[in-house]
């Protein structure tokens, strides 16, 4: 069965482009030290081989791992690290099974990087990691026969045994509360699915019941990515998250059809999704995606941004709010940004991120929501919540938050108690939209597809600054944000706008 297709990356037979930066074997090598080591692992991960239109660039594809055998001798590079290499034995195998003519030692090479794999499982990483391990052990196990074959099997379907239910939460959602991360999920899941599936034979009825199961969880992980993305059919940005990585959201809802899986669609106009801590609130013409979560699992925060009680709002289906997204990794000064609270359309108290993110992957005390609820009143559909981000400044301080909904108007209360610290909320608008500011506290969005939406806020001094929004790894649009100072702890900022979806 065709398995979900990426972007194309290939755009040679020797060349590439990788998270919106080019370059070639010629120039680059296999390993080249003065690229970010993300765009190098991307050039072992072979996803072009099942991207959309592969099967014009299969003859590229068949030199190009002739190249990479003869370049990277086991165990030697970014290459061979236990990630890239699982992801790339998942890649060749599905090429293999798709019909590809292996390039003379390619099938030996796929062996020796699976026993290579075997004895360097990311137990210490955990999350993703562990489990692209694991997917790439079953992989390996049921392309090859034999009992070292059986082995590999055996130990992917153990890991995951005990990991599935860790990572997929009862709502449906990933455990690392990425909505980038969650959908890589997804298709690993349907991956699974789909070999196990075509290969059901070499499976043992307890390890067949073990497959049932994942059947019966991706209805919630389809329904899950639903809530947490926007009418224009694409992911909201929550912790580490950017377009273009994970295949986009239709190609995995087709996928799961073409594996006669449930696609379910969402109906409810709030959508509490309690184990991992988001809200959905939805009317006919609005979408407000809210974070009341915890910043992830405890012991694997390293996806985590400073966002507690942002959000994402989306009006006649254009972003109109957002958060910035994640352009890039690393243990930069920009990483540590985009990282943090200010970069988030949530309030900061005395210039302080909510969560102590620090260097590329870490995080220190972190923020806990207190209390999150939503509810109907009426037409009016609320989500509220406080956090306790800021209790190692002196007086403790909480920020609560309260979102309300309606026809034709959202409105976002914010308090920070007690209120002896300086705080702002701060409203970070879609590159698109346009932002007139009438008086101190008013004004007016004029959105790209022509919708207009009065702004209103109360609180205390109002600014404009310049922002940058990242919608994929290496792009920074430069976007705008509003920047509301809390008066004795409190504002309010309210959004309204009349009729519905402009044509």
């Amino acid at each position: 069965m065709m398995p979900a297709r990426r972007r194309a990356s290939l755009t040679g037979p020797d060349s590439f482009s990788f998270l919106n930066e080019d370059g070639s074997l010629a120039i680059d090598g296999w390993d080249n030290p003065k690229r970010e080591k993300l765009w190098r692992y991307n050039q072992h991960y072979f996803d072009d081989l099942n991207a959309i239109g592969a099967a014009s660039r299969r003859d590229w594809h068949a030199t190009l791992i002739a190249a990479w055998l003869t370049d990277n001798p086991a165990g030697s590079g970014s290459g061979f690290e236990p990630y890239p290499t699982s992801l790339r034995i998942v890649n060749w195998v599905k090429w293999l099974l798709g019909g590809g003519n292996p390039p003379r030692g390619m099938l030996d090479s796929l062996a020796l990087q699976t026993r290579w794999l075997c004895k360097r499982l990311e137990y210490h990483l955990l999350g993703n990691h562990l489990f692209a391990n694991a997917k790439a052990l079953i992989f390996s196990g049921m392309f090859f026969d034999g009992a070292e074959s059986a082995h590999w099997l055996k130990l992917g379907l153990a890991i995951l045994q005990r990991e599935f239910d860790e990572q997929i939460l009862s709502d449906g959602g990933h455990f690392e509360l990425s909505p980038m991360y969650h959908a890589l999920g997804l298709e690993d899941v349907l991956d699974l699915i789909n070999l196990t599936c075509a290969m059901s034979g070499a499976l043992e009825p307890a390890q067949s019941d073990q497959v049932a199961h994942w059947r019966r969880r991706v209805p919630q992980m389809v329904a899950w990515l639903r809530a947490m993305s926007h009418p224009d059919g694409e992911i909201a940005f929550f912790n580490d998250a950017a377009l273009a990585i994970a295949p986009e959201n239709d190609e995995l809802f087709e996928y799961a059809r073409r594996l006669d899986l449930e696609v379910p669609h969402n109906s409810n106009a709030i959508l509490w999704l309690e184990q991992s801590g988001y809200v959905r609130l939805e009317n006919e013409t609005s979408v407000v995606i809210a974070d009341m979560a915890r910043i992830g699992p405890d012991y694997l925060p390293g996806h985590a941004h400073a966002d507690t009680l942002s959000f994402e709002w989306s009006l006649f289906s254009e972003r109109v709010i957002v958060n910035s997204g994640t352009s890039l990794y690393g243990l930069g000064e920009e990483r540590l940004r985009q990282r943090g609270t200010p970069a988030h359309s949530t309030v900061t108290i005395a210039r302080q991120n909510s969560s102590d993110v620090w260097s590329g992957f870490r995080v220190g005390a972190r923020a806990r929501p207190i209390g999150p609820s939503s509810s109907v009143d009426g037409e009016t559909l609320i989500a509220e919540c406080s956090h306790d981000g800021y209790r190692s400044l002196p007086g403790r301080p909480i920020h609560h938050r309260r979102w309300e909904l309606r026809p034709g108007a959202l409105k976002i209360f914010d308090t920070a108690c007690p209120s002896d610290h300086s705080a702002e909320a701060r409203f970070h608008f879609h590159p698109d939209v346009c932002i007139e500011q009438r008086g101190l506290y008013e004004g007016e969005l004029i959105l790209a597809g022509g919708g207009r939406v009065s702004w209103r806020a109360e609180g205390g001094p109002l600014r404009s600054e310049r922002s940058t929004w990242h919608p994929e790894f290496g792009r920074s649009l430069r976007s705008t944000c509003l920047v509301l100072r809390l008066l004795n702890g409190s504002s309010i900022f309210e959004l309204t706008w009349s009729g519905r979806f402009p044509k």
